[in-house]
């Protein structure tokens, strides 16, 4: 299968070009203000590298950061109706009550709620009150709200309050975007509320980006499916896209993380992404990055929806070093994308971490004759914070004691040395400075159950395996090859608070992509 996978950065716009498990190219090109014109521009540079055939391509996978930013500035955010079942309980805690103020604005600030919910073992809190609903649908419509989060409690063990509304509103409001949060987070209330309100919120915006972006790679002459990657580095299809914006929040990290897997054939290691301005430092296990245990804080909103395990720091190729009195300091602040203009090794005034890497004799970028000046003291104090830094956020991440293969990926990452304290050795693999285009383009399709089950104990290998088949059966329905499909990961949680057995289980299903007659 021919792939070609697109990353969407804040600075640059990668592209790649794969062959089963064979790179055949890889450009950079600057990422631009409509995003469309640097994924152009990508494409025409690596067809032009390459000579492939857009007509030859079979998939087209697109990592992007669309949906975050649009969140993180507050902009192009729908009118939201958050209306949850949980009467008469979870009044004290009512929609949108953590929310930051900006963003309740942005959003329009309805929140309402209604008799209903379920306890654990799925019955009824209250039964639903259609009148009501009704009544609250009408005045949401009233205030301006024109996309719709429906939450309820426990809605991922019975979620008929939330099917039954949602098909209220097709009724009265045929074509309004509605989003369920059973199909959105996790068990906990207000974690996945929040995640279904801000998917609703970008609901508007995935349409426009699913479409154009459809758009940019038929433009290009290439009439294969378009996919964007989510973030738990699994694929979605377009249409997918435009009900579920925010499964893409996190595909940047993941991204590079799973294209790290693929280059070092290292299913389970560290991973330490290097940009311009931050070190983004993951794990993997059995390839896929290891996932957040706790709820995700994404713009001032608590999520509970899958998110990778990822430790950010101030340190990247265009960091500022400042030599001070007392001591030499790298980072936060950087050049970012002016790094070609500004770096001393570019012609430029800044010293930056690239120039102390290039004068340390770790890179070869620039001219090495403008950083010849520096005081070598200065250089192996830098040298030493960068070390230690990336040392200790490796260590943060480590689940035991002993020392962990890292695979250094990304552009900044030529600042990573090659004896790391706490690595057993450090990779640094061919198209390291692209791995996450590659992630993108070697992304499967998954599937995953998240419920709380009644497990008595003569029955727990009955109840597990039925969690593990609905795992398989939601991948394939997504788009994966029958027979491919494997379990990648299974997590029981006894829940002693609640009575019966309950037990939270929690089963996630990978495969290839299946194309027409394909095979990934």
């Amino acid at each position: 299968m021919l792939r070609l996978g697109i990353d969407v950065g804040g600075t640059n716009t990668d592209a790649v070009l794969i062959d089963g498990d064979r790179v055949l190219g890889a450009v950079k090109a600057s990422t631009t203000a409509d995003v469309t014109g640097g994924i152009v521009a990508a494409i025409g540079d690596l067809r032009q590298a390459t000579g492939f055939d857009p007509g030859a391509v079979d998939a087209v996978m697109i990592g992007t950061t669309h949906f975050i930013n649009a969140l993180v500035e507050g902009e192009r955010l729908a009118p939201v109706a958050a209306i949850r079942f949980g009467l008469p309980a979870t009044r004290a805690l009512p929609p949108l009550v953590d929310w930051p103020e900006r963003l309740v604005t942005a959003i329009g600030g309805h929140s309402h709620l209604c008799q209903g919910g379920h306890e654990y073992d799925g019955s009824p809190i209250a039964p639903f009150d259609e009148a009501e609903f009704r009544a609250v649908l009408d005045k949401a419509v009233e205030a301006g709200a024109t996309s719709f989060a429906l939450s309820s409690v426990f809605s991922p063990v019975n979620a008929e309050f939330e099917t039954r509304a949602a098909q209220i509103i097709a009724e009265q409001l045929p074509g309004a975007p509605v989003s369920l949060s059973h199909e959105i987070g996790r068990m906990g209330l207000l974690g996945r509320e929040n995640a279904t309100v801000v998917n609703a919120a970008l609901r508007d915006l995935a349409d426009q980006v699913a479409t154009g972006l459809s758009r940019t790679v038929a433009d290009a002459g290439i009439s294969a499916p378009v996919f964007l990657s989510q973030n738990d580095g699994t694929l979605m299809d377009v249409d997918y896209a435009r009900r579920y914006p925010v499964a893409t929040f996190a595909s940047g990290p993941t991204n590079s993380m799973r294209g790290a897997a693929f280059l070092s054939r290292l299913p389970s290691c560290a991973v330490v992404d290097i940009g311009g301005t931050t070190s983004d430092v993951g794990v993997l296990q059995h390839g896929f990055p290891r996932e957040a245990s706790t709820d995700v804080t994404v713009a001032g909103v608590q999520t509970n929806f899958r998110m990778p395990d990822v430790l950010s720091i101030g340190i990247g190729g265009g960091s500022h070093v400042v030599d001070r009195a007392d001591a030499v300091t790298v980072g936060p602040a950087s050049v970012g994308y002016r790094l070609t203009e500004q770096a001393l090794v570019f012609g430029g005034t800044r010293l930056t971490a690239t120039d102390i890497a290039v004068a340390g004799g770790r890179a070869e970028v620039g001219d090495a004759s403008l950083v010849a000046h520096l005081d070598r003291s200065l250089v192996d104090a830098a040298l030493a914070v960068i070390d230690d830094r990336l040392a200790e956020v490796v260590d943060r991440m480590r689940a035991s004691a002993d020392p962990v293969p890292v695979v250094a990926v990304g552009g900044g990452s030529i600042l990573v040395p090659e004896d790391l304290v706490g690595a057993s050795r450090v990779v640094r693999p061919d198209h390291f400075a692209v791995a996450n285009a590659i992630g993108a383009a070697i992304a499967q399709v998954g599937g995953e159950v998240d419920r709380v089950y009644s497990v008595v104990p003569q029955q727990r290998d009955a109840v597990l395996d039925e969690a593990r088949q609905e795992a398989v059966d939601r991948a394939v329905a997504a788009g994966a090859r029958p027979g491919s499909v494997e379990i990648v990961d299974i997590e029981e949680v006894p829940l002693a608070y609640l009575p019966g057995n309950a037990t939270r289980i929690r089963v996630k299903a990978v495969g290839e992509l299946s194309l027409g007659g394909h095979d990934a």
